[in-house]
């Protein structure tokens, strides 16, 4: 009697990341799930012709277009502000996790196993009836029929724990019967086996060493074999580092909808939230990890990982920090015990003021300090030198390193700034001695 297979889970929202990596492939997806659904925007994002066509071609047949309300709309929005993720949302963002909040509340009949607030302890609401009695009936008939099969498979385990226990008899029997013979012609055989091992005691001796070292070289060579990561073990590799943080579907459960998407704030707004979250090989994430900037000063926590000044007091005491999201909405921040501050280069003594032309440019060694190294010094974020290296580092077009005339920087003497960024400050070494 062929029964019929029940896909884990019912609806999975698509963002933009999974589409045009094609990660999942589509086939998966397809095996995975009854429907797919995703909005407008997060299709025309996709601008590469040939991620555009395989799209065209292979997704939207089975992808279901849909706008979330406005509702849904200003309900995420007032969340992710509370999380403080809004600033690094865009409106797509925001619009695929309204559209999965508004797909789970039609799929559970309301919100009554989401969170209104972060840090939310339990859920919004109880259990409704009806998917309260629908889930106890599904319960006994597992129960019936896991008591079914055990009753069937007891029989079965008595016969084999009887027949080892008989092979086990003959092979004792059998063994002592061996060891009497073994006795019997040994006092025959005591001076010929004496010397035969006299004569080959030096070739066995060698015979052994060397089958040591081939068995050793093996086991060297399974164990390095083991850790070389290939095309064949990738799979097992992935897995075994997502272990812990994610959990593979149960075939009992069925998810009603989930959200596939790589942008971490997402992923924070939807475990904080308490929506399902899926990883590229369709299982539920329960854990994420990433980084956010806290100053130092005042203790104040940003999303936007550019920022290089603290946007409350405005001073450079930003530092990276990482932070991880449970399945609870539990958010942590895992801070570096006994750290302290470095105060090296925060006292120096600033060059007078040095006039320039209109367009800022000043001549290089014409006052500012010894080499000039105070003419541009950037302190705050509201400096127009800061605000113009910003603009300078927007308008400046990326390096081809297949043009001709290209040359590294090894070569051409040019230091660049770590991630292109302005320089901030004068430096550690400001009050060294300078040649």
């Amino acid at each position: 009697m062929a029964t019929s297979y029940q896909k884990p889970v019912h609806s999975i929202v698509l963002d933009a990341g999974p589409i045009l990596k094609n990660d999942p492939p589509i086939s998966t997806l397809l095996a995975k799930s009854e429907q797919l659904f995703s909005i407008p925007s997060v299709v025309s994002e996709i601008r590469d012709l040939n991620a555009r066509s395989r799209i065209e071609t292979t997704l939207i047949p089975f992808l279901t277009i849909r706008d979330p309300s406005i509702n849904s709309i200003k309900l995420v929005t007032e969340f992710a502000r509370k999380t403080g993720d809004l600033a690094v949302l865009s409106n797509t963002d925001v619009a695929v996790l309204a559209l999965a909040y508004e797909l789970e509340c039609d799929r559970n009949g309301g919100d009554w196993r989401l969170r209104r607030s972060p840090g939310q302890q339990g859920i919004n609401g109880p259990v409704p009836q009806k998917i309260e009695s629908q889930v106890t009936k599904e319960s006994t008939e597992g129960k019936q029929l896991t008591l079914a099969e055990h009753t069937q498979q007891e029989p079965d385990c008595h016969n084999d724990v009887a027949f080892v226990g008989n092979s086990i008899d003959d092979s004792i029997s059998r063994d002592l019967q061996k060891c009497k013979i073994a006795e019997e012609g040994s006092s025959t055989a005591v001076q010929t086996t004496i010397i035969y091992k006299v004569h080959q005691e030096s070739n066995d001796e060698s015979t052994i060493t060397t089958g040591q070292s081939v068995e050793h070289t093996s086991e060297t060579d399974n164990s390095d074999s083991d850790g070389w990561i290939t095309p064949s073990n990738l799979k097992k590799h992935q897995s075994r580092d997502t272990n812990g943080k994610s959990l593979a579907l149960s075939e009992n459960k069925i998810l009603q909808v989930a959200t596939i998407t790589s942008d971490f704030a997402m992923q924070n707004v939807l475990l904080q939230m308490g929506l399902n979250l899926l990883s590229t090989s369709i299982q539920q994430v329960r854990h994420i990890k990433t980084y956010i900037l806290r100053c130092h000063a005042c203790f104040q926590k940003t999303k936007d990982m550019s920022k290089q000044f603290c946007p409350r007091c405005g001073k450079p005491t930003l530092t990276r920090v990482s932070c991880s999201t449970n399945s609870k909405g539990e958010f942590q921040m895992h801070l570096k015990k006994n750290m302290q501050w470095s105060h090296r280069g925060d006292r120096y003594s600033i060059p007078k003021p040095v006039s320039g032309t209109a367009s800022g440019k000043v001549g290089k060694g014409k006052k500012g300090g010894k080499g000039g190294w105070g003419q541009e010094l950037i302190l705050a974020e509201d400096q127009k030198e800061y605000v113009r290296a910003i603009q300078e580092e927007g308008r400046s077009k990326e390096k081809n390193l297949m043009d001709e005339d290209y040359l590294p920087s090894i070569l051409t003497g040019e230091r660049s700034r770590a991630g292109g960024r302005p320089k901030v400050g004068a430096g550690r070494n400001v009050n060294s001695k300078k040649r």
